[in-house]
């Protein structure tokens, strides 16, 4: 076999499988394939082998049957007149059954589904105030699904979800948010400041008064106490024959030394008594006479029980 012959069956092979190329034709999965005879349409072809007419059938368009998302952003305005750019995202696919009303009636689909948002969210937000805006953004997107949903069907098309992803405001409107928010955290945390506050204010003033009242009964204890050791000395006293004015004196005289030689003891102490009229000076003269008389009796009357008690034995 020369050239010549190899070269005939390698055109021969090339036309055959050109003619069957224009026979068959594959649809890939979740595509719809739009066939026109003569300009009319004809079929629309599904996922797998499929064939036509070569020259009297032809492929005029071909259609995703998947989920496909369109974001679109909308600046308008709300009711307190701030300017407000809100994104939406709405999903949509072509209903299997209606390929031809999405293919025939709708040119552009994606600028007719731009279209409705723009009309339903410059409808809705300015009844809103900015406030509403962020917490109503459900209900902005159930409206453009609800529009889209109607509107859509005719055309052939099945809105599946609508979304508000993003509402931004303008900048200084944003800084003046902040502010009040700042404004409105150091204003609670000012009210818990001033309640801990109160808090420990009325704790010291309870511990405070807890204390006054316990010092008071320590002080009314020592006070009953010291009533009742001195009530004590003057009955040991009356018992050897001292009367209560005398032994009062003494008892005095006796607590007067006392305190003298207490604060003695501590250093870098210097004590001056000087009594304020000469009438002082004397009876505090005559109280230290009346004391001593009364110790030096009182070491007699002790003397004499402790020599009856040895006369005894």
């Amino acid at each position: 076999m020369n050239i010549f012959s190899l070269l005939f069956y390698g055109i021969l092979i090339l036309l055959v499988l050109s003619l069957l190329s224009s026979f068959v034709f594959i649809v890939n999965q979740e595509t719809a394939v739009i066939i026109e005879r003569m300009g009319k349409f004809h079929s629309i072809r599904y996922a797998g082998l499929n064939f036509k007419i070569p020259i009297l059938d032809s492929i005029v368009g071909k259609l995703t049957l998947k989920i496909q998302q369109l974001d679109i952003l909308v600046d308008t305005k709300t009711k307190d007149n701030v300017f407000v750019k809100v994104k939406i995202s709405v999903q949509f696919k072509v209903i299997k059954d209606k390929v031809y009303e999405a293919f025939y009636k709708l040119d552009n689909s994606h600028a007719q589904i731009t279209s409705y948002i723009f009309d339903v969210v410059r409808a809705e937000v300015p009844k809103m105030r900015l406030d509403d805006v962020f917490e109503r953004k459900d209900h902005i997107a159930l409206v453009v699904k609800g529009e889209l949903k109607g509107s859509m069907l005719n055309y052939g098309y099945s809105i599946i979800k609508a979304l508000v992803t993003d509402l931004d405001p303008d900048e200084q409107v944003k800084q003046a948010m902040n502010r009040i928010n700042t404004a409105e955290r150091e204003k609670v945390a000012a009210e818990y400041q001033a309640e801990a506050e109160r808090i420990k204010i009325v704790a010291k003033a309870k511990a405070e008064a807890e204390s006054k009242k316990l010092q008071g009964i320590g002080t009314a204890d020592q006070r009953r106490e010291i009533a009742r050791g001195i009530l004590e000395s003057v009955e040991v006293l009356n018992n050897v024959g001292i009367n209560s004015q005398e032994a009062s004196a003494l008892i005095v005289v006796t607590q007067h030394y006392d305190t003298l030689q207490a604060m003695g003891e501590g250093s870098n102490t210097n004590l001056i008594l000087l009594p304020n009229s000469p009438g002082s000076a004397s009876e505090m003269l005559n109280n230290m006479i009346t004391s001593f008389n009364i110790s030096n009796q009182i070491g007699e009357t002790l003397k004499k029980k402790n020599n009856n008690s040895k006369k005894n034995k």
